[in-house]
């Protein structure tokens, strides 16, 4: 299984994704983690900051980021997903898109995603993303949008480490033969 991160901070999440079970899942290549960050996807001189945020385009407090660079980031993305043969919904790439009003993620939605190949995560910043972009991307792949419990943080890297955890521990052999995935 591959899981792509649009994100626009590899390093916060990498520490998590380098230890203990899901680390050596990625060891044992019974994962894959690839990071797409938005900010690759904004013009400007080599080195310098690349701005990824504006004020929302219908108004409203706050700075959100930008749809054409996270956009482009899942488009990248989508041209490396696992080439699958069936004819199934889960034979394509599914976007995940997190806000807190999605609908709240559980074991059973974790299931769901375990049969896929590909999972974008697009984690968010600031005030969330241009509403534009999540139109955009539903014409490019199914896109699920969920929230990761009752809080609101401050990015969507924490809930999608938190997905990124819940759906491994689903995948054969990652475990060991004889683990449960059941929530103890």
């Amino acid at each position: 299984m591959k899981f792509h991160l649009i994100t626009l901070f590899e390093e916060a999440c990498d520490a998590y994704l380098s230890a203990s079970i899901i680390g050596r899942a990625r060891k044992e290549k019974k994962i894959v983690i690839k990071y797409q960050n938005p900010r690759d996807f904004v013009a400007g001189p080599k080195g310098s900051y690349k701005k990824t945020d504006d004020k929302p385009y219908g108004g409203g407090p706050g700075m959100v980021m930008t749809a054409l660079p996270v956009v482009k980031a899942v488009e990248k993305a989508l041209r490396k997903v696992t080439p699958r043969r069936e004819v199934s919904p889960y034979g394509k790439p599914v976007i995940v898109w997190f806000s807190p009003s999605g609908k709240q993620f559980t074991n059973k939605d974790a299931d769901k995603l375990a049969k896929y190949s590909d999972v974008v995560l697009v984690c968010g910043r600031y005030e969330g993303i241009d509403e534009r972009a999540k139109n955009i991307l539903k014409t490019m792949a199914t896109v699920k949008e969920y929230a990761v419990g009752e809080a609101v943080y401050t990015g969507g890297e924490v809930p999608a480490l938190a997905i990124v955890d819940a759906v491994t521990r689903r995948l054969p052999g990652v475990l060991g033969k004889d683990a449960s995935v059941e929530a103890r």
